[in-house]
């Protein structure tokens, strides 16, 4: 089956930025600030106050990049999928699983990346079209369990988020994740306005991950 766009891109950006924020001001800065250190697909979180316009101005925004992919994330429900993909998202990040989440995306042919903590959590999102699956916390799992996964579901592309910082990330990828995604490790300057702090840090993210490519 050949991979959608969207798809690939998420791959070869290696990391996802879990942008969160008090402020849609604060989550669209981090956002920008990520994009300019090297990290390159964004979920934009829909706990940030009006999530779907933030969305759709980096949609606009890096509309003739393509290397640049923007999503959702904490979207909890079909209603609120639809909502990020009409403001222009371009992958759909859940915490759990969702059967009607799923179905629409299926509809749209969008990525959906749901939250799982078992094996057979990981199988049904599979079932339903999950091209990839987070593992979700990552802190609580670790990446034993990504290495364990990948043993019975050696197909299954999974993406850590949770618990993935500059100094264990090659731990991930050495176990068979695909992407991790990195939130507040990554974005904490942010919170105090910090934003040419959040761009060095993702040079270094960027940095690691190609050097963990280079060694695979």
């Amino acid at each position: 089956m050949q991979e959608s766009e969207t798809l690939l891109a998420i791959k070869n950006a290696g990391i996802v930025a879990v942008v969160r924020g008090n402020s849609p001001e604060e989550a669209e800065k981090t956002a920008n600030a990520c994009i300019k250190g090297g990290i390159k697909a964004i979920e934009l979180t829909f706990t940030v106050p009006n999530a779907s316009e933030i969305i759709q101005k980096l949609s606009t925004k890096y509309a003739k990049d393509t290397d640049v992919v923007i999503g959702a994330g904490t979207v909890l429900d079909a209603v609120t999928a639809r909502i990020a993909l009409l403001a222009g998202a371009k992958f759909i990040v859940a915490p759990t699983f969702d059967q009607n989440t799923a179905f629409l995306c299926n509809e749209y042919q969008v990525p959906y990346i749901p939250g799982c903590m078992t094996v057979s959590e990981i199988q049904t999102a599979m079932r339903y079209g999950a091209e990839i699956v987070k593992v979700f916390p990552g802190s609580t799992m670790g990446p034993g369990f990504v290495k364990a996964v990948k043993a019975p579901l050696p197909q299954a592309n999974i993406m850590p988020t949770g618990g993935v910082n500059l100094s264990n990330m090659h731990e991930w990828f050495e176990a068979g994740a695909t992407v991790v995604g990195a939130g507040s490790n990554l974005t904490a300057a942010a919170a105090k306005g910090n934003y040419a702090a959040v761009t060095e840090q993702a040079k270094l993210y960027r940095k690691e991950y190609l050097r963990i490519k280079e060694n695979r």
